[in-house]
């Protein structure tokens, strides 16, 4: 890029720092992680920044508070932990018949 000045008799050449130098930037450093779904997967590592996939270990650290509350159980759907809730509730009896109409109706004259 050449800047005229009606000032001087010489070219200036200029360096910019926006649009033009923002063209090269298309190689992605970062993709898809399979584990958490974020845009956290390092491509030449092979490391996943936010949850450290392929460890065994979900990444998180103590001084990442506000983190590790985004992350943790109750976050999510919990699909398969409301079943067990629900079944905790009932003091998981599991297949069990209920009471007939006719045991439940002695039971409530003894009382009376």
């Amino acid at each position: 890029f050449f800047a005229f000045s009606s000032h001087h008799n010489f070219t200036l050449t200029q360096m910019t720092k926006g649009t033009t130098s923002q063209g090269p930037k298309n190689y992605k450093c970062h993709v898809l992680c399979r584990r958490c779904g974020k845009k956290s997967f390092h491509n030449q590592r092979k490391v996943c920044a936010s949850c450290g996939y392929p460890d065994s270990s979900i990444r998180k650290y103590v001084w990442g508070r506000k983190a590790q509350g985004r992350k943790t159980t109750g976050t999510g759907r919990c699909s398969y932990l409301k079943s067990i809730w629900k079944k905790q509730q009932h003091s998981f009896k599991s297949k069990t018949q209920p009471k007939t109409q006719k045991t439940v109706n002695a039971f409530v004259a003894r009382r009376a």
